[in-house]
């Protein structure tokens, strides 16, 4: 896709991911204002069904400089960059999604990425909102009015459902993942793989991930995070460590994957290393504690599971 001025250049193409056999190709010319026909198109030109075009089809904003906020935030919002950038990125993200919506109030896609914003907010040890309870029911509400505004969004579905994780409701997250899955069976979220191992199914986790990196290649770098972690509550260390390797290789400065590395390294008898771990963990962000903020970012529905995480981060040496 090109960009020139009021104008724009698509060129789409079909393969057979099975075959690797080209089935059509166009290019489409249009003024931004037009550019949602090419959707209609292409979804006609792909020869798929009237019923599933219709029900896969998510609502188009209202105007085309909604649409052009939105991409600009999931530049911002996927942006791999230092830890110390990943705040300022995900404000330039949320502050760019508030135009999108003071524009088209009622585009779903970009309530949906604001529940994310707010969540990587409340997730990140060096953001102002860090745990911050109020931001988290703010997640919840534009999660919630992303499936009100577009029932058929799968995207909406996955915010959703990843809110709910971390408010520990865990069946009623699994079901709204699989809706998501339902509206769109090439839709799988690396997310759907955390709800499912706090819900206690780390080997569904596994398929549902490895099916996420299968589908696209140049998946963000926390899905190997997630794979690991899932090969870590299942006790396949030696499985989890190339991941976490990788994982930290690209986002250095991530505290969740130095504490999981830590832990992974301690039940591999590797303790050395793994104490050497435990030191970044606390030398990253605020001060860390297993009861504190160790607690506080995970959602686990068994205590069993509950134990099995952080008895691993106690051997690594991190404080209770």
């Amino acid at each position: 896709m090109r960009r020139s001025g009021d104008r724009i250049r698509i060129f789409a193409q079909l393969i057979d991911s099975t075959t690797g056999t080209h089935r059509w190709a166009e290019r489409y010319d249009r003024k931004l204002e037009g550019v949602f026909a090419v959707q209609d198109a292409v979804s006609s030109r792909s020869r798929r069904s009237w019923a599933e075009t219709e029900r896969s089809r998510s609502k188009p904003p209202n105007s085309w400089q909604a649409y052009d906020y939105y991409f600009q935030a999931i530049d911002a919002y996927a942006s791999i960059s230092p830890s110390s950038m990943l705040a300022e990125r995900n404000r330039e993200a949320q502050r760019l999604l508030q135009q999108s919506l003071a524009i088209d109030p009622s585009y779903a896609r970009s309530c949906a990425l604001l529940a994310d914003t707010d969540i990587a907010a409340w997730s990140d040890p060096v953001n102002e909102d860090f745990l911050n309870t109020a931001v988290l029911d703010r997640a919840h509400q534009f999660a919630r009015t992303a499936v009100q505004l577009d029932r058929n969004l799968p995207q909406a579905h996955a915010a959703l459902g990843f809110v709910l994780t971390w408010k520990h409701q865990h069946d009623a997250s699994i079901a709204t993942f699989e809706k998501a899955m339902e509206l769109n069976p090439n839709y799988v979220d690396f997310r759907f793989g955390m709800a499912l191992i706090f819900a206690g199914d780390s080997k569904r986790a596994i398929d549902v991930v490895q099916t996420s990196m299968r589908l696209d290649p140049f998946y963000l770098p926390i899905t190997s995070l997630v794979l690991a972690y899932a090969h870590y509550m299942l006790e396949q260390y030696p499985q989890a460590l190339p991941l976490l390797r990788d994982f930290l290789a690209q986002v250095p400065m991530f505290r969740p994957g130095r504490g999981l590395l830590a832990a992974t390294l301690a039940r591999m008898g590797q303790l050395e290393d793994a104490r050497a771990e435990a030191v970044e963990v606390l030398r990253l962000g605020r001060s860390f504690t297993i009861s504190g903020a160790g607690r506080e970012l995970s959602a686990f529905k068994s205590a069993q599971d509950d134990k099995h995480f952080f008895d691993g981060l106690r051997m690594a040496g991190l404080p209770e």
